[in-house]
């Protein structure tokens, strides 16, 4: 049976790549990766022809097959029917469901008809396994959930410049290789069913990245992975794309890379963050494969966790015993690799995110960043903010915002001291402006900036053409006793208190019930008569919030005539 599924699997192979690259710009809400397994068992089971698909056989494969065999069934109730869906269009439009086969609009049809018993076998499985020992659950060597802790209390980390980061980006040598590969592809290359090149097309496709041919006496497809790599970080990058009827093609700005806007150049960057996995060994045999995987990631978080920088002889000791741990297969695949870290390095040092300095291996600061989103992607909590003297003022104010007080004020004073108290004035006040529904911005700038003195006079005599900040630098003025600076209007008052009452919403339904217990329902009633006129972000909303939960029946019911009032104006 383990050589029929090996044998399938090549078959399959090239098959599921096109249809990956196919899926990223047709079907872009499904997984792709959810058609492997449907696929191949469809092809074990039921139809030695990859094209062939009938009604009765995707139901059985769907209800028989595909719960003995799939991994994670919360995933598949989510998603396998809709992958399997675009996997059939994908056949369906490159001419590749066989001429046996039902229909599009009926196999579409069949998967409507299972989706229900389908869901409710997915979710039996998650029943049942509730009561598995959940501590002898394991993922692989990449999984950042055990670190959780230690990343939680590492100390803040601090992030440099897009400036900087998207040099160090433009000087990425593998993301040079994915252009020149794409360009090498060129407008509608076709692809082969079996191998995406010819043997005489990845030779010159090697010369155009600048890889060697390799000594072998097979075919030299099956032969280059790293060229392979370079492919489908290409296809992450979005600098090839698929075409019609089996081609892929080149993206029309590819040959402009490195791009000239810094934001340009990050967040195609960013979309090739996950080829760190690239970089985890490849070996003859699956398994050993498998036992390996995640080496890459495990490698960036112990970096991360030490501070950037490790001895690459710890790093290798500390992953061969953790993979050792994790799978009965860890030491012997560790083995076999003969190097393992040898393959990681060398990508992610290609990708810029880590340097060798001797036998220390060290973050760079792309790494950081990136190392830094791969943990957000997995929901794990780490302190990461800009560096001081890059942040902008809005990302100050932000970033204050979820902040403990104390932490928030010296995050302030730190960034104070690299400017002019009249030039730090204008820029948070700058900032509160970009957003007329963001009060909470809007009282933080207010309030740091109010402890600038006549420093800040020029700041905010430019506010008060601001309708949102006005409120602000009339009354701040006044205070300071400018001459000829504008007296707070009734108007002005009232912004403020919605404001307030905007930020009080934010914190949650009792914390607004509170803060208008505060001030009595006789004073939040004469409010209701007036505030509706104020042409606030937020007037409506808070005037609906209030006649949903005040406890005085009489306030609610002036709420909902002073929101009948706003919304005819």
């Amino acid at each position: 049976m383990t050589d029929r599924i090996e044998v399938a699997a090549t078959e399959l192979r090239p098959l599921l790549e096109e249809f990956i690259m196919w899926a990223r710009a047709n079907a872009p809400g499904s997984d792709p990766e959810l058609v492997g397994p449907a696929a191949l068992w469809h092809r074990l089971a039921f139809s030695q022809d990859l094209g062939t698909w009938k009604r009765a056989d995707l139901r059985n494969l769907l209800l028989d097959r595909m719960p003995k065999v799939v991994e994670d069934p919360d995933a598949a109730a989510d998603g396998m029917l809709p992958a399997v869906d675009a996997y059939l269009t994908f056949l369906s439009q490159t001419g590749r469901l066989a001429k046996g086969s039902d229909s599009l609009a009926d196999l579409q049809a069949e998967l409507d008809d299972v989706e229900d018993e389908f869901v409710d076998l997915m979710e039996e499985m998650l029943d049942d396994s509730e009561g598995d020992d959940e501590e002898g659950e394991t993922g692989d060597l990449g999984d950042f959930e055990p670190f959780a802790d230690e990343l939680a209390e590492l100390d803040t980390i601090r992030l440099r410049p897009d400036t900087e980061l998207a040099e160090a980006a433009r000087q990425a040598p593998l993301v040079a290789k994915a252009r020149d590969l794409a360009v090498w592809v060129g407008s509608g290359r076709k692809v082969g069913e079996d191998t995406l090149l010819t043997d005489a097309e990845v030779e010159e496709a090697l010369a155009a990245v600048g890889l060697p041919r390799p000594e072998t006496d097979g075919p030299v497809a099956e032969a280059v992975p790293q060229l392979w790599n370079i492919w489908n970080l290409a296809v992450d990058l979005e600098f090839l794309e698929p075409g019609e009827a089996g081609t892929v093609a080149v993206q029309d700005d590819t040959a402009e890379w490195p791009f000239d806007e810094d934001e340009d150049v990050l967040d195609a960057w960013m979309l090739g963050l996950h080829s760190v996995d690239y970089g985890d060994p490849e070996l003859e045999d699956d398994d050993l494969t498998m036992a390996l995987a995640g080496l890459t990631r495990g490698l960036l978080v112990r970096l991360l966790l030490a501070g950037g920088s490790r001895e690459r002889a710890d790093l290798a000791r500390e992953l061969s015993e953790a993979a050792a741990d994790l799978d009965e297969l860890g030491s012997d695949a560790w083995e076999a690799a003969g190097d393992p870290l040898a393959p990681a390095i060398d990508w992610l040092t290609g990708y810029g995110m880590v340097e060798l300095d001797g036998d220390t291996v060290r973050l760079t600061p792309l790494g950081t960043e990136g190392v830094v989103h791969l943990i957000d992607d997995a929901d794990i909590e780490v302190d990461a903010r800009p560096a001081i003297e890059s942040m902008s003022a809005h990302e100050l104010l932000a970033l204050s915002a979820e902040l403990p007080e104390e932490e928030a004020d010296a995050e302030f004073a730190a960034w104070m001291r690299l400017r002019e108290p009249a030039k730090a004035a204008e820029e948070l006040l700058e900032a509160a402006a970009e957003d007329d529904s963001d009060a909470l911005i809007r009282v933080q700038a207010a309030s740091v900036v109010g402890t600038l003195g006549e420093a800040a006079v020029p700041a905010w005599q430019a506010a008060l053409k601001q309708p949102s900040l006005r409120p602000y630098a009339a009354t701040h003025l006044s205070q300071l006793e400018v001459e000829g600076a504008p007296e707070p209007t009734q108007d002005d008052t009232h912004w403020l208190i919605l404001d307030m009452w905007t930020i009080s919403a934010g914190l949650g339904r009792s914390e607004f019930v509170s803060s208008l217990r505060d001030i009595g329902p006789e004073m939040v009633n004469e409010l209701l008569e007036v505030i509706w006129k104020i042409p606030h972000a937020h007037v409506e909303e808070l005037l609906d919030l209030i006649s949903q939960v005040h406890p005085d029946k009489q306030v609610a019911k002036a709420a909902r005539r002073a929101l009948f009032k706003a919304r005819s104006v």
